[in-house]
């Protein structure tokens, strides 16, 4: 039996992803279920979390299961993941061992293991969850590596709640300032759902090394293609704030400054402006504001775009748990 992984939604047709998020309304309105009775859930944590471990967490309770909170190199072995390594290092135990023992206990695998921001042609292999999803014979979950997958289907659901049918609305994807680099894994999900649902879409950011990786860009295309959308570069604030129907924020590292954060400092720092402020939504079609969170005020997006009625980036983290009910529902049954 091939096992199926949701390892990222590009894996998965926009009548699967309409199915699951279907599924995560169902759940929005009735919350309890019994889809994971009697089975266990293994959550990973390689990085901080709190949006993504409590969803995941209560989610598995309310659909009758159990989850297992565990943090490697924390209160569990540090884990290997290079093949044919000489472990005489710090890592204990190898993630072939690991992943294949889990599947013994567990009925699903849920991992979150951020890229090391050292080298993008290094990060962009996401060489922990696939090796995760090699040995494991039980279906794998991605909580976020260089993708985001459920906080895309959150995303996608919150639209779905405000617009109805996303098909050619207008949706921007802006770069915001941050006092750090972060991770791309969010910019490339949502340019991922928003292409998928058919969206018309700009990707705002300050310069052509702020574009994304080509791979994503590329599914993008392919996306807007199959489900006729569109898909295209700015970097003119107000010609991409025109007419928006949705603005989504997000600060990410330029690719080609990973591991060399002090060169990109100083181009970061000019585009503090980028700021999503009510003068920017003031250019939009009554546009709606959202961020997957957390997010710095006065750094990212104003006090008055966060408390604005049109912001509903508190819906969209609700929906965490109900697009992840989903996901493990419909997984469950696997393995």
């Amino acid at each position: 039996m091939t096992i199926r992984h949701f390892l990222t939604t590009q894996d998965w047709s926009r009548a699967e992803i309409d199915a699951l998020l279907e599924q995560a309304a169902a759940f929005k309105r009735s919350p309890a279920g019994a889809q994971l009775a009697g089975k266990s859930v293994a959550l990973l944590f390689f990085n901080p979390s709190m949006r993504t471990r409590t969803s995941f967490e209560l989610g598995a309770f309310q659909l009758g299961g159990h989850a297992v909170v565990l943090a490697p190199g924390k209160d569990a072995w540090p884990i290997e993941f290079e093949a044919g390594t000489v472990m005489d290092g710090d890592t204990e135990e190898h993630v072939a061992e690991v992943a294949r023992v889990l599947s013994r206990y567990v009925d699903l695998i849920c991992v979150r293991a951020f890229p090391k921001f050292q080298d993008w042609t290094v990060d962009r292999e996401d060489k922990v969850i696939k090796a995760f999803a090699q040995y494991a014979t039980v279906p794998v979950i991605n909580m976020e590596t260089i993708t985001h997958p459920c906080q895309e289907l959150a995303h996608a659901l919150a639209m779905q709640d405000r617009l109805g049918d996303l098909h050619k609305k207008k949706y921007v994807l802006t770069w915001t300032y941050h006092p750090k680099p972060l991770n791309t894994a969010v910019a490339n999900s949502a340019l991922l759902i928003a292409t998928k649902m058919g969206m018309d879409v700009t990707l705002l950011c300050p310069t052509p090394e702020y574009v994304l990786d080509e791979r994503y860009m590329a599914f993008g295309r392919l996306n807007a293609e199959q489900n006729g959308g569109s898909l295209k570069v700015s970097h003119d604030i107000e010609e991409a704030y025109s007419g928006a129907d949705v603005v989504y924020a997000k600060s990410w590292g330029a690719l080609p400054y990973f591991g060399q954060w002090e060169k990109e400092k100083p181009i970061r720092d000019a585009h503090k402006h980028f700021i999503v402020d009510e003068a920017k939504m003031a250019l939009t079609h009554k546009g709606l504001f959202s961020h997957c969170l957390p997010l710095r005020r006065n750094v990212k997006a104003t006090d008055a775009v966060m408390d604005a009625p049109y912001c509903f980036a508190i819906d969209e983290a609700e929906n965490r748990l109900h697009v992840q009910k989903a996901v493990m529902a419909a997984l469950a049954g696997q393995g």
